[in-house]
């Protein structure tokens, strides 16, 4: 178990000094994974100089032109979220959030992921995640700028290291890994295109049916022997709709 095994993930970062921020609170905690999906201005000596002695994390940072590509690897990912959903999602608090991600890097990668100065991460973002964490802040003033969030997520993860506490893994005893994200997104772009084939989704109204299909998945944690079988299923559904489709079409044909 090791805190290589954390991946911090900037996504469409707008203030190049904040990079350098997130890369020192980064150093400061032991963690140096440092991922930046679509970074506004980047490599930038602004950065460079609010890295102080971390511009070693900078200099190795990964740039993702997508979220997809910067958590493919993960097994477990974690969404930061200061607002309430319409649709709920697992929430945790950042000490929660630390144990269960610390404990689980002992199998897989983790991403930690960090949106926007202004408005974080956009609904889509956060479905690709498994859980949401909030930091809960004073709700007078709970503005925390992302070098600070940061910091307070990267404090609890090296904090969950020195204590050596594993009990939070709910994968302890699993056979297989967690499918990835790149597996989940797949399966999700075969189950909305069975969905519609089906005529149970309804393109014209979908209303938040695939939102809570997500929900539903991502919650749960599909090993890759679970989604190869799902995907299996679906597979099976379509073969029988084109099939009963052709006969159809068959009997409706003119005689010569």
């Amino acid at each position: 178990m090791s805190l290589d095994s954390i991946r911090i993930v900037l996504v469409n970062t707008s203030h190049p000094g904040n990079i350098g921020a997130v890369a020192r609170a980064m150093k400061n905690m032991g963690i140096s994974d440092l991922a930046l999906v679509e970074p506004r201005k980047f490599p930038h000596d602004e950065a460079t100089w609010r890295a102080a002695s971390a511009n070693d994390i900078l200099e190795a940072a990964q740039i993702f032109a997508t979220l997809e590509e910067a958590i493919a690897d993960c097994g477990l990912v974690v969404g930061t979220s200061a607002r309430g959903r319409t649709i709920p999602w697992p929430l945790l608090d950042p000490r929660h959030c630390a144990e269960q991600a610390y404990a689980e890097t002992r199998r897989h990668k983790v991403a930690l992921v960090f949106g926007r100065e202004d408005r974080g991460l956009t609904n889509e973002e956060l479905q690709q995640c498994n859980l949401h964490v909030n930091i809960p802040a004073n709700e007078e003033y709970s503005s925390l700028n992302l070098g600070m969030a940061v910091q307070v997520l990267c404090y609890e993860l090296r904090m969950a290291h020195l204590s050596g506490d594993l009990s939070a893994d709910p994968l302890a005893e699993w056979d297989l890994p967690p499918a990835t994200p790149e597996a989940l997104a797949r399966y999700f772009d075969h189950l909305e295109e069975t969905l519609l084939e089906m005529g149970f989704l309804n393109p014209k109204a979908p209303k938040q049916l695939m939102t809570r299909l997500r929900r539903l998945y991502t919650r749960a944690r599909p090993d890759e022997m679970e989604v190869n079988i799902l995907r299996g299923i679906l597979t099976s559904t379509q073969y029988q709709i084109r099939e009963q489709a052709a006969k159809t079409a068959a009997t409706k044909e003119p005689e010569a």
